[in-house]
């Protein structure tokens, strides 16, 4: 069970991605230490302020890598929907 002021949760299922477990993670009136962050790119200072440690380009890059592969992938989850269709099609009366 989570403390008091962590609320945490699943995301429920993915369209192709059933693998990959996605949740969300709220705090309400929640203090984490700074060096408990999972802070790998990110760096908060003790003002509060947030400053990039990673290559920008890198970040940009992976991200538009992912991308990419959702795109890249979508035409088997179209297909797989439109197979579903023609065959309900077929058969209902």
């Amino acid at each position: 069970m989570p403390c008091k002021g962590i609320k945490c949760g699943e995301m429920g299922p993915k369209l192709g991605w059933n693998s990959k477990e996605n949740g969300w993670l709220s705090f309400e009136h929640v203090r984490i230490p700074r060096s408990q962050l999972l802070s790998k790119f990110i760096c908060v200072d003790r003002e509060g302020s947030f400053s990039i440690e990673g290559d920008l380009r890198t970040l940009y890059a992976t991200m538009m890598g992912i991308r990419t592969m959702l795109v890249e992938q979508s035409p088997f989850a179209l297909s797989i929907a439109n197979t579903i269709a023609i065959r309900y099609s077929c058969v209902r009366r």
